[in-house]
């Protein structure tokens, strides 16, 4: 594996895809465990109304915005990201909790 390397250090287009590549790499394994932890909501949870908590979600975007500015990225850009996956949760959520429902 090669050693990675800071922007600055990266003189081409490959270095840099490399270092996204690895970066994307990254986010997909933990992305991957925050899936396991939503799966572990959705079957702690009963109702799938319990799915979306607005309170909860307004609080995890409100400090997202505050984490990214002092990491200097786009607040905008990380809330967009943020909820996208916080709505394509909550449907995977109401999902699995009212199969279950069925099932019972």
């Amino acid at each position: 594996m090669t050693a990675t390397k800071t922007p600055a250090e990266c003189e081409t287009k490959e270095d840099v895809r490399a270092e996204i590549d690895r970066v994307d790499q990254a986010l997909l394994s933990l992305f991957a465990e925050r899936h396991r932890y939503v799966t572990r909501m959705a079957q702690i949870k009963t109702d799938p109304h319990e799915a979306r908590d607005p309170v909860r979600i307004e609080a995890v975007i409100a400090r997202l915005r505050e984490r990214s500015l002092a990491l200097d990225l786009d607040e905008d850009q990380a809330e967009l990201v943020w909820r996208t996956l916080i709505d394509w949760n909550i449907n995977y959520e109401k999902g699995i909790i009212a199969a279950r429902r069925r099932t019972q």
